[in-house]
């Protein structure tokens, strides 16, 4: 069996591309950064290591590189004949990832059974918007095209930090991972990856996801920041920042019982899982590399905005929730370029216009005025 991966770095190594080696996959890494490339070529094995309660260092073998750059060619041969394709290259990357995969198709056998393709990214339904690149780009072949390929979105779940600088192709990851998978696309055939969960329904796995971890993630870096803290587990350590970030996490809970019916205590117990993973004192996670691009992470459907809007909608508490856009609204890093024009913004801008265009909230919008006041605040 054979997987070609987008993205050879830390999450594509460290977590995808580990469980489809451990699925049996022969796995060719496909990315634009040389030097990894040439030292993932020039490797026999990597190791990923995990840190913390029930971790296991993995050895990876079993793998190929290409630079698709370099060689966009020879990364339509391997799509063409793979049995999967995914991808760990961001949201913003995956229009640049569909021309291969299109390349891929347009060589596939007729007759070969369909690829089966999921785009591993933290975003709604990432799976669609590649498919939907492709589709374009493929116009009127698509028709044709369209039964040579399968599409399902999911959603995953690992804690994969900024690495050493001398850890070479080596990943430091915690020992939790979760990835979930829409069953319906694949029919009986689902592609063999261990602890995989498939469901029939991916979106409430998404958002709950979404609206826990990757909110209760960013929640830690800006209340972290804003103590003084470096280091994620260094701020969870902190009561006060702690406390922060179980309110606005309590919020989002009480948003997906009512808006997905999941049960309290599930979501009770799934809380306090992502809390204890974030305090995992062997993760050297720093704030500073969560909580960058912070335009992206305040924008309208994204982790803090999104799950706000939806539960001030419903008449339930944000005040938590609001507390932390209030602390990225002071979020400053010298190496992050999302950063540094946010605090541009907030003195070129008034408060009003602020609001609309990072946020993407309109005067109608329940939530507008509450983070209206917040930029104001922060603009004094």
């Amino acid at each position: 069996m054979l997987a070609v991966h987008f993205g050879a770095g830390n999450i594509g190594r460290g977590f995808v591309g580990t469980l489809l080696h451990e699925g049996g996959y022969e796995v060719v890494f496909s990315d634009v950064a040389a030097p990894l490339v040439d030292a993932l070529s020039a490797a026999q094995s990597y190791t990923v290591h995990e840190v913390g309660a029930g971790g296991v260092d993995r050895k990876v073998e079993n793998f190929r590189a290409i630079n698709s750059a370099d060689d966009p060619e020879a990364v339509a041969a391997e799509v063409a004949a793979a049995d999967v394709v995914t991808t760990a290259v961001g949201p913003a990357i995956l229009r640049f990832i569909a021309p291969h995969v299109l390349a891929g198709l347009l060589q596939r056998p007729a007759g070969a059974e369909p690829l089966q393709v999921m785009a591993c990214e933290n975003a709604l339904g990432a799976t669609d918007t590649l498919r939907g690149h492709i589709q374009d780009l493929a116009g009127d072949q698509w028709e044709q095209l369209s039964a040579r390929a399968v599409f399902a979105n999911t959603a995953v779940d690992r804690i994969v930090p900024g690495q050493p600088a001398d850890a070479g192709i080596d990943v430091t990851v915690e020992p939790f991972y979760e990835w979930a998978i829409e069953s319906g696309p694949f029919g009986a055939n689902r592609p063999h990856i261990p602890g995989a969960h498939f469901v029939q329904d991916l979106g409430p796995y998404i958002e709950r996801k979404l609206f826990t971890v990757n909110t209760g993630h960013a929640a830690a870096a800006y209340l972290g920041s804003r103590a003084g803290r470096s280091k994620i587990a260094e701020a969870l350590a902190d009561e006060a920042v702690f406390a922060g970030v179980r309110a606005a996490l309590e919020e989002t809970s009480a948003l997906l019982v009512a808006k997905h019916g999941f049960a309290e205590a599930e979501m009770a117990e799934y809380r306090e899982t992502i809390l204890q993973r974030f305090r995992n004192p062997e993760l050297p996670d720093t704030v500073d590399r969560v909580g960058r691009q912070p335009l992206r992470k305040l924008s309208r459907h994204e982790r803090l905005i999104g799950p706000a809007v939806q539960a001030q909608e419903r008449g339930l508490r944000v005040e938590g929730l609001l507390a932390v856009i209030e602390a990225a609204l002071h979020f400053e890093s010298a190496e992050d370029e999302q950063a540094q024009q946010l605090q541009k913004l907030l003195t070129e801008l008034d408060a009003e216009a602020l609001t609309t265009e990072v946020t993407g909230l309109g005067p109608a919008d329940p939530l507008f005025s509450r983070v209206r006041e917040l930029v104001a605040a922060r603009q004094r």
